[in-house]
C-alpha cells in the first residue's frame, strides 16, 4: 500500500505541483488549502508524513497551529515545514514545535521528494523490531544509539529525537569529553539556513527530552562561543 502523505498549502498552483510530483514517486497524497480543511481531513485519516506551509490565507501562523495539534495526537509524526518564511525566529519556532525539517521556498520538487523518502525511511526503521536492527547499536555510558534506526535510549528508556537531533547527538558523543564546534554540528543537521542560534535551539530541545525522563541529566555541556561537548558520567 502506498505511503500516505498530506500537503497543506493555500496556493492552488503550488499545491497541485507538490501533489503531482509526490504522487509520481508512488505516494498517496491528500492536499488541503486551509487550516480548517486540513484539520478536518487529518482527523479522519492520519498520514505518515505531513508537509505544512505556515501562512494559510489570512492566518499567518496557521501551519504552526496545525503542527501543534497534530503532534499532540501523534508525537512521532514526521512534519516538514515548507514556507517562504525563512527568518531565523520562524525556523526556531518550527523546530521547537517538533518539526523534523524546515525547508525554504522555492524548492526543487526532486529534492522535496528525496527529503520525504529519507524521513519515511527513518520512521520505518524506528518501527522495526530489535532483531532487524542488531549490530547497529553504540553505547556511551547509559546512552545507547541505534545508528540504522536513529533511535536513542537513556538508562533503558527510549527518547524520540528527530533525524536532525539524532545526527547532532551522534556527532557530540563520537568523542565524549571533547568539544564539538558549531560548524561540525551545523554540518550534521544537513539543513540550510543554520546558525549558532539554530544549533542552540536543537540542543535545548535534546536536553529537554533527556530531562523529561531523567531530571538529573547533565551530560550536554555548552562551550561558550565554540560549541558543545558530551560530558563523561
Amino acid at each position: 500500500m502506498p505511503k500516505h502523505i498530506a500537503i497543506v498549502e493555500d496556493d492552488p498552483d503550488q499545491r497541485q505541483n507538490y501533489s503531482d510530483a509526490i504522487t509520481k514517486k508512488g505516494y498517496h497524497v491528500d492536499a488541503y488549502g486551509s487550516r480548517e480543511e486540513a484539520l478536518a481531513g487529518l482527523a479522519e485519516s492520519v498520514p505518515e508524513l505531513v508537509i505544512l506551509d505556515i501562512i494559510l490565507g489570512d492566518e499567518v501562523d496557521a501551519g504552526f497551529q496545525i503542527c501543534r495539534e497534530l503532534l499532540i495526537q501523534s508525537p512521532t509524526l514526521p512534519v516538514i515545514f515548507l514556507t517562504e518564511r525563512i527568518d531565523e525566529i520562524d525556523k526556531i519556532s518550527g523546530l521547537r514545535l517538533g518539526a523534523w525539517d524546515y525547508l525554504p521556498k522555492p524548492i526543487s520538487l526532486d529534492y522535496l521528494a528525496e527529503r520525504i523518502s529519507s524521513l519515511l525511511r527513518i520512521n520505518e526503521a524506528r518501527s522495526s523490531t530489535a532483531s532487524e536492527r542488531s549490530g547497529s547499536t553504540r553505547s556511551v555510558g547509559h546512552l545507547k544509539l541505534d545508528q540504522d534506526a536513529l533511535l536513542v535510549s537513556w538508562r533503558g528508556e527510549r527518547i524520540d529525537l528527530s533525524g536532525t537531533e539524532f545526527r547532532m547527538l551522534a556527532k557530540l558523543v563520537r568523542a565524549p569529553g571533547h568539544a564539538v564546534s558549531y560548524e561540525t554540528l551545523m554540518n550534521a543537521t544537513m539543513q540550510s539556513l543554520v546558525t549558532n542560534n539554530t544549533i542552540n535551539t536543537h540542543m535545548r530541545n535534546i536536553r529537554k527530552k533527556f530531562e523529561k525522563i531523567d531530571d538529573q541529566f547533565s551530560c550536554i555541556k555548552s562551550e561558550y562561543g565554540f560549541g558543545y561537548r558530551w560530558a563523561q558520567e
